[in-house]
């Protein structure tokens, strides 16, 4: 009896180690999974509406399992810091202008090319339409290998803002202009006659009240959330380029992902595709009225035709230079109507 009784305590002692583990696996499959999601601009903008929007859809088709933890206001980084760091796996999910995202992916410069959306309303069906998702989703695939691109979004249209109006090419001539740093932006500004500068968007308030630039272009509501208006109180409506923006999800994340989990994160970044461009001009409506109540000095007479007549000529030759999927993304943008 002795025997049959150190057996069974022994039996009980091996079981309990073996279920140890598959107790705990199952208590934590239990518990939902967080994610971060970093971007630059504050809360209030476009940024924090496909925030919002990616968060809400992923929660409810994973059944509350997978969460994002919003980190707005550049707390993870500017944009180029976050774009290393996406790749590196340090964030899960993150929105980046496709301008900044030319850092590692050259070819995505093409949707910063100078009026080719020409409207808000085409801007916001062109975001939504599955040739441009595929097209764009496609170029990242082929040239970032460790991060994925899920969606595209926008803030609107970009607008010229400093202490000098702008009504037509010709003012701004001379004039230095902070602008992203893209081939795009480098090739198409000195041919309006200005001088570009590159800095990171945290710098532009200060550059902007000491005269380091002249100008600065960006959204309405970002303009407005980041109260450069306090240092440069003209806004002139260019509406020169389109303020988009890309989605990414890190490989790290992307390869722990179930496929159903991946279909999940996909539909949330579709969400975000279809919904939020029109909330985000939305906002830069609802700016443009507070500034006006605010006393910023808003310029609607702009000769966009002065800016489209140097500008249009260069769109072929900076799609071909940047290669094949620019030159792709340009002729379905031209197509979407």
């Amino acid at each position: 009896m002795p025997i049959l009784r150190g057996l069974s305590g022994i039996f009980a002692l091996a079981t309990s180690i073996l279920l140890a583990p598959l107790s705990a696996d199952h208590a934590n499959s239990q518990e939902p999974r967080h994610f971060s999601f970093g971007y630059d601009q504050p809360h209030s903008t476009g940024y924090g509406i496909a925030g919002d929007i990616f968060a809400a859809k992923l929660a409810d088709l994973s059944h509350g399992s997978m969460l994002i933890d919003q980190f707005p206001g550049a707390q993870l980084g500017q944009e180029p810091q976050m774009l290393q760091k996406i790749r590196t796996g340090d964030i899960d999910f993150m929105i980046s202008s496709t301008a900044n995202a030319a850092t590692v992916s050259p070819e995505s410069g093409v949707l910063s090319l100078h009026y080719i959306f020409r409207s808000e309303d085409q801007l916001i069906r062109a975001i939504g339409d599955p040739r441009l998702v595929a097209a764009v989703k496609e170029m990242f695939a082929d040239t970032v290998k460790d991060g994925h691109v899920l969606a595209l979004a926008s803030l609107g249209l970009r607008d010229m803002y400093g202490k000098k109006e702008v009504h037509k090419v010709d003012d701004l001539r001379g004039e230095k202009v902070r602008v992203q740093a893209t081939p795009t932006e480098d090739t198409v500004f000195p041919a309006y006659g200005s001088q570009t500068v590159h800095m990171p968007f945290g710098s532009v308030y200060t550059s902007l009240q000491t005269g380091v630039v002249a100008f600065a272009e960006n959204g309405v509501n970002v303009y407005d959330s980041n109260k450069h208006y306090e240092v440069a109180p003209v806004l002139s409506m260019t509406e020169h380029e389109a303020n988009n923006s890309v989605l990414w999800v890190s490989d790290k994340v992307w390869q722990s992902l179930s496929d159903e989990q991946k279909k999940w994160v996909d539909a949330a970044a579709a969400e975000v595709g279809q919904k939020e461009p029109a909330q985000a001009i939305a906002l830069d409506h609802k700016s443009l009225d507070r500034l006006r109540k605010l006393g910023v000095k808003i310029v609607t007479d702009v000769d966009k035709e002065s800016f489209i007549k140097i500008a249009e000529p260069l769109q072929d030759k900076l799609a071909e230079g940047l290669g094949p999927h620019a030159v792709k993304i340009l002729q379905i943008t031209r197509d979407i109507h």
